[in-house]
């Protein structure tokens, strides 16, 4: 830095008041000549010199030395302002003179001077601390040093599993309340308890083999003996146990119950790098857990669920915000499935969301669960629907609808499901779910539900106006839901809704009766002179779907007629053996 530049400092040449100047006091000062680079002597030189070098040290030392701390920071301007005198009472009205003793400056000139003082040796100790740790690292080698990287990552990673453990911090508390029904009493008709007794057998048998030979993976191949992870949950393990939980609290099956909950607890890993399917991670493992919990309340299953529903939330990260089929949940990158009309969304599994994410914003006390559920209503209601129907393919980027294919079976069924069940679980409050509902089954009745010329109702499918007449197994689950629905129709048609659960039962109970093997196919028709027959090849299999039987049991509860209990139990009776094959009907065992 020149010394010119330092001149201000010292004064003007001609200024009054200044070195230079009559005032200054100085001898000969009129004789001086104006101050300049050639004015100094040599000993002025070496003070200004002595000066310059202490302003640098002063600097380097501030900038090298101390501690990098907001706190220290925030700590001076505090005690700073805490010495500056208040400012002026507004109108120009004099202050207050101080009070006897110094009064509250002086004393937070004490506190201030102690507080620093304090400061400076916290300072002092941490910076001697880091210097020796700098010094020990430098000191040690580079596997040393990894090492102890790996260590520290390992250390926090336990802390953090033992903070979830602890108490799963953020979530809300909720009081438990145990749902009616959730353990049943044992029926006083002797035939019943033995036909309830044989379904937990049964239920036992299944769980106990799943035990021995693929305990911990997705499913289990019975002929194989063998267990298998379906790629839809990607990485995560345990579908089986997950899923199952509900019904062995329901069965009672304490002992099994409690170690699938131990599972839970010890090996249920969602930090894994793989894509899944959002649809079956939801409805498999956070309704899972969800049940689980609002069975039990055991607060491992609510903790499981959000953890696995946060996961989840990048799949909404869309123009439309409707989300993707698939999710890796490590990246938070998204797809859709690449045969599903030009990149679109299905409508069965994005519609299939509701009532976990709603319930999951209630657990956790994070509304963004339930608003991006609501925000795919908001997409849909701002859609021309062909004759008031909903297609199942709809672009997430676009917003538009793909391929014109209505389906009340595959790719469409649930949908129609959940806006029925959200409007339920709000004890009726949901009227947006509500209106949906009833105009989907309005339309669904107008263009797809045909009458057979041998009397059976069934559910058609169309495609770009034209309709096919097939059925498939998943469509049967809408008997139960037209019956469960029917208190709350519009213009007084709540008998209409049974009666036409009620035909939709019998026509899907026909398509398991006539086959010699009494299992339904996977689809059926109603054309070339067919009624409630697979007539084609891949259509002529089962695969242990529950739909046919979720609507006996919705009858039989709506109803109390005794015959869905007996078309429920005649399912019950029928062996399924490995390579079978009816005359009509294949069925294919894994």
């Amino acid at each position: 830095m020149p010394t010119a530049s330092l001149l201000p400092l010292f004064g003007s040449a001609a200024g009054p008041g200044t070195l230079g100047g009559p005032a200054g006091g100085g001898a000969g000062g009129g004789a001086r000549k104006a101050a300049g680079p050639g004015a100094f002597r040599l000993t002025e030189k070496f003070v200004l010199l002595l000066v310059f070098s202490a302003f640098i040290t002063l600097c380097f030392g501030a900038i090298f030395f101390l501690p990098d701390s907001s706190k220290l920071l925030s700590g001076v301007f505090f005690h700073s302002a805490a010495l500056q005198p208040p400012p002026p009472p507004p109108g120009g009205q004099p202050r207050a003179p101080p009070q006897p003793g110094g009064g509250p400056v002086a004393a937070a000139a004490v506190a201030a001077a102690a507080g620093g003082a304090g400061s400076l040796e916290r300072i002092r100790a941490d910076h001697e601390r880091a210097l020796r740790e700098a010094k020990e690292t430098l000191q040690k080698l580079p596997e040393e040093i990894r090492r102890d990287i790996r260590q520290d990552k390992e250390k926090l990673l336990q802390d953090a599993r033992g903070r979830k453990e602890a108490g799963a911090p953020g979530l809300p508390q909720r009081l438990f309340r145990q749902p009616v029904g959730a353990v049943g009493q044992e029926p006083s008709d002797p035939a019943v308890r033995q036909k309830r007794d044989k379904i937990k057998e049964m239920m036992k048998h299944a769980w106990d083999n799943y035990k021995r030979y693929a305990w911990g993976l997705n499913e289990l191949k019975p002929i194989s003996k063998q267990g298998h992870s379906s790629n839809l949950f990607g990485n995560i393990q345990g579908a089986t146990i997950v899923d199952a939980l509900d019904t062995l609290y329901i069965m009672e099956m304490k002992e099994e119950f409690k170690e699938a909950k131990e599972w839970v607890e010890k090996s249920l890993d969602f930090n894994v790098n793989a894509e899944i399917s959002v649809f079956e991670v939801n409805i498999r493992f956070v309704g899972g857990l969800l049940s689980a919990y609002y069975l039990s309340g055991e607060e491992v299953f609510r903790k499981k669920a959000v953890e696995l529903g946060e996961k989840l939330l990048p799949a909404f990260n869309t123009p439309t915000g409707i989300p993707w089929a698939l999710l890796n949940i490590k990246s938070g990158i998204g797809r859709n499935w690449p045969w599903a009309s030009g990149g679109s969304s299905i409508l069965a599994e994005f519609g299939t969301l509701h009532l976990e994410f709603v319930h999951l914003s209630h657990l956790s006390g994070n509304p963004v669960f339930a608003e991006k559920v609501m925000n795919i209503r908001k997409v849909l209601n701002r859609l021309d629907k062909p004759e008031g129907l909903y297609p199942n393919y709809l672009n997430p980027s676009s917003g538009q609808w793909g391929q014109h294919h209505v389906s009340i079976g595959g790719l469409g069924d649930s949908f129609y499901e959940y806006l029925l069940k959200a409007w339920l679980m709000t004890d009726k409050t949901d009227e947006e779910g509500k209106k949906m509902y009833y105009d989907a089954v309005q339309a669904i009745e107008t263009h797809l539900i045909r009458k057979s010329s041998g009397g059976l109702t069934y559910i058609a499918e169309w495609k770009g106006g034209l309709l096919e007449h097939k059925m498939g197994h998943l469509t049967c689950f809408a008997g139960g839901m037209f019956a469960l629905g029917a208190d709350g129709a519009p213009n007084d048609r709540t008998g209409h809704h049974i009666e036409l659960g009620a035909e939709i039962a019998r026509t899907c109970h026909e398509s398991y009766d006539r086959t010699s093997m009494k299992l339904g196919p996977e689809a059926f028709r109603f054309d070339g002179g067919v009624e409630a027959i697979a007539t084609r090849q891949n259509e002529k299999y089962y695969i242990l779907r529950p739909e046919v039987i979720e609507t006996y049991m919705y009858m039989w509860r709506l109803t109390h007629d005794p015959k869905y209990r007996q078309w429920g139990w005649e399912a019950v009776e029928i062996k399924v053996i490995s390579g079978c094959a009816a005359q009509d009907v294949e069925y294919c065992c894994t």
